[in-house]
């Protein structure tokens, strides 16, 4: 018996796919003097500075348009989620491959809710939460998918737990990367994680992982 596969594969758009760090909303709340709240994201003060900071931040992960392709090739349904308005999503989301399908809150209730993560497998026509996996370094998306019972896997170098630029990750010692990334690591494991990498091009070793994991008759 082969171990099954999956039925589809969702992921957090900034700090996953494009914008190592996640720094777009921190940098335009700084810039724009606004406090860090989910339901300032659509304050008028702040939405010229989110559009400034996702064009800086527009640029994808390593690895993760190859991925995304071979994804595509496979015939695997995908999609990307994120809480930020449209339009700066639409900035971020442009330097990935073309036809990878993008869900937003839809007046869905803010992530932990699990109400984006199921409106996002209806629109790929999912039939079944089994074998859906959700990809994030957002703790609160990883929250959301685990409250809609997907499998997690959790992303420790490339999201806001270390909010790094991909250059500014690169530029640090050995050993405060190491200690950044076990930091983010455990917190993910603390929050229920299935499964924890350092970035996306670790993702095909760790779902073959999952699949052994589900052939053995593990659920999330």
């Amino acid at each position: 018996m082969t171990a099954p596969t999956f039925n589809a594969l969702l992921f957090g758009l900034t700090g996953c796919l494009v914008d190592h760090g996640a720094r777009t909303l921190p940098i335009a709340q700084q810039h724009s003097g606004l406090p860090e709240r989910p339901s300032d994201l659509n304050h008028p003060d702040l939405l010229p500075n989110l559009l400034a900071s996702a064009d800086e931040c527009a640029e994808p992960l390593p690895s993760v348009c190859d991925l995304l392709d071979d994804l595509q090739r496979q015939g695997m349904p995908c999609a990307w989620l994120d809480e930020l308005p449209d339009a700066a999503t639409q900035r971020l989301a442009a330097v990935l491959p073309s036809g990878l399908h993008g869900s937003r809150l839809n007046g869905s209730r803010p992530w932990p809710a699990p109400d984006a993560v199921w409106h996002t497998l209806s629109e790929l026509q999912v039939d079944s939460l089994q074998g859906c996996v959700l990809i994030a370094s957002d703790p609160r998306l990883l929250q959301a998918g685990l409250n809609a019972g997907l499998w997690c896997i959790g992303l420790a170098t490339c999201g806001p737990l270390c909010g790094l630029a991909l250059g500014d990750w690169q530029a640090l010692a050995a050993a405060e990367r190491e200690k950044l990334r076990a930091q983010a690591t455990l917190e993910l494991y603390r929050l229920g994680a299935h499964s924890v990498i350092d970035h996306p091009g670790e993702l095909p070793a760790c779902l073959s992982d999952l699949a052994i994991r589900r052939h053995k008759g593990e659920k999330p």
